[in-house]
């Protein structure tokens, strides 16, 4: 009995935890296609630490990317929001408060996400919102909903910055990412808070290592439309 409920709690963990496996709908780690494209995203925020200079940076590269923000911190900063939709950068919904979308009620599921998609509207940012779960978790009555409502669960394939050994060292991030990447890779990175500022600065070496390789930064909804070619 204690060997067979261990191996169902391992089970279970792996399907909280799988970037390309659900019970419910649509999700994507990365898109097949034979294109030299990628998407680079960003999860949390907005902060008023880091979006700023990110998004200099990626201006100042004429990259779009794609931001998976939270409701709670869009309602603290709206005109970092505001920004993000005026560069023309895709935003996409992180839930409101970054819990954990496990053990959690199909009504709590709704305020979360609907909430969020109204801040993000108040952005004035007008195109798809696909999803993106805290952490990347995520169990029975999130995909349901997503399913419902026809939304997209957007992981992904490349994650540089969650893991500590990495994440010290800018060339570290980069070298990581371009070491992973391949095409139709969605790339997850952190770069808006102080503890990330590693991150912040990889940006821009990255975004010139995988250029001088021949890749194309889109965003994701544009990534999408590449499955298949």
């Amino acid at each position: 009995m204690i060997v067979l409920l261990a191996v169902s709690a391992l089970g279970l963990d792996r399907l909280v935890n799988a970037r390309g496996f659900q019970l419910y709908g649509g999700i994507t780690p990365r898109v097949e296609t034979s294109a030299k494209v990628v998407a680079l995203t960003f999860d949390d925020g907005p902060d008023p630490a880091g979006a700023g200079p990110l998004l200099d940076t990626l201006a100042e590269a004429g990259v779009p990317a794609t931001f998976y923000l939270t409701g709670r911190e869009l309602a603290q900063h709206p005109e970092l929001g505001a920004r993000i939709a005026a560069d023309g950068h895709e935003i996409g919904n992180h839930t409101y408060s970054h819990e954990r979308m496990v053990l959690v009620s199909p009504d709590f599921v709704a305020r979360e996400i609907e909430d969020t998609d109204a801040l993000i509207r108040a952005t004035g940012y007008a195109g798809e919102i696909t999803f993106r779960p805290p952490n990347g978790k995520k169990l029975l009555a999130l995909p349901r909903y997503l399913a419902e409502h026809e939304r997209r669960t957007i992981t992904w394939d490349v994650e540089p910055d969650s893991y500590p050994d990495v994440a010290a060292s800018p060339a570290r991030i980069v070298d990581h990412a371009d070491e992973h990447v391949r095409p139709g890779s969605i790339i997850l990175l952190h770069a808006m808070y102080p503890s990330r500022e590693q991150s912040l600065r990889a940006v821009g070496p990255l975004i010139e290592r995988l250029r001088d390789r021949g890749y194309e930064f889109v965003t994701v909804s544009e990534l999408l439309a590449h499955e298949g070619r």
